[in-house]
């Protein structure tokens, strides 16, 4: 396993051609957003256009719409029939396929059984449906995580895309996927990762202080940025809207999730050079990406 470092970042990360356009840098759909987690499909489309996506649309209910076009203009919107507690109807994923971007991320603020046993059946019709049906690669996070742990302990499969697979869980996150406990997991994060990418042949995040990064053919990262000004709702929301964004650059998942990782927790100890640990926000970390990429003319 080796540490992540700003020298390997800025090598896997390629410079923006002159002789490019919106397509050079692919697109990113965000099946994102209930009527409680308005705030976490912002925080992941803006998470994705910051990091360098050519365009992000955002499927949702209309009020997380209407939050999310009046920080982020530049977002491209998807209006959804709203279901139960104000999350997305399962009626509109036709809608949603039919956008044609190469990347999908799924999970922010779809809201769960913290709702209501209905959402959380809907959050798992849109995994089972959306995942399998998708021509690109995909990211999995937050809500998208435990329907999927859900659905693991029903004894179904994991559903995949077409294309490669991230999972971006916390150690609780991890816990419901995998069954174990949570002090399992802690007790050998990187050989959980590890096992888990390989059995489920996907990309794991697994994330925490020294995220672990491990791929199904037994490549396996540490990252040392971050700080625990990390540790409040958003955060990962931002890591994986990310994730999407390099993604659709066209990185590979590990290279992807690697520099996502790198990237959010050094920005965000630059957030808390200047706020504090407690004091520091989840959208802090946006403007200081923004400096870092122009600081490596990227």
């Amino acid at each position: 396993m080796h540490e992540l470092n700003q020298h390997k970042i800025a090598a896997l990360l390629p410079q923006r051609r002159a002789q490019s356009n919106k397509g050079s840098y692919g697109s990113v759909a965000a099946a994102a957003g209930s009527l409680a987690y308005r705030g976490a499909a912002a925080l992941c489309v803006e998470g994705a256009l910051r990091t360098g996506a050519g365009l992000v649309y955002l499927a949702s209910v209309e009020p997380v719409l209407a939050a999310a076009a009046a920080r982020l203009p530049e977002c491209c919107l998807c209006p959804c029939a709203a279901g139960a507690d104000g999350g997305i109807s399962p009626e509109s994923i036709p809608f949603i396929q039919r956008q044609k971007a190469t990347v999908l991320l799924l999970g922010p603020g779809l809201g769960g059984t913290a709702q209501s046993a209905a959402r959380a059946a809907e959050t798992r019709i849109l995994v089972q449906r959306l995942l399998p049906g998708f021509a690109g690669s995909a990211v999995l996070d937050a809500d998208g995580l435990n329907a999927a742990a859900q659905l693991l302990a029903e004894g179904k499969a994991l559903p995949h895309p077409t294309g490669e697979l991230i999972l971006t869980p916390h150690p609780g996150e991890m816990a419901r996927l995998t069954g174990l406990s949570a002090a399992e997991i802690s007790a050998d994060r990187e050989k959980i990762a590890q096992q888990y990418a390989k059995k489920w042949n996907v990309v794991v995040a697994l994330k925490g202080s020294r995220t672990i990064v491990a791929a199904p053919d037994g490549r396996t990262c540490v990252n040392p940025t971050g700080n625990p000004g990390l540790a409040r709702g958003g955060s990962g929301d931002v890591l994986a809207g990310m994730t999407a964004a390099l993604l659709a650059c066209r990185l590979p998942a590990f290279e992807a999730a690697s520099c996502a990782v790198y990237l959010h927790g050094a920005a965000a100890d630059r957030a808390a050079a200047l706020c504090g640990e407690y004091g520091m926000l989840p959208h802090d970390i946006l403007p200081q990406l923004g400096r870092m990429f122009a600081e490596n003319q990227r």
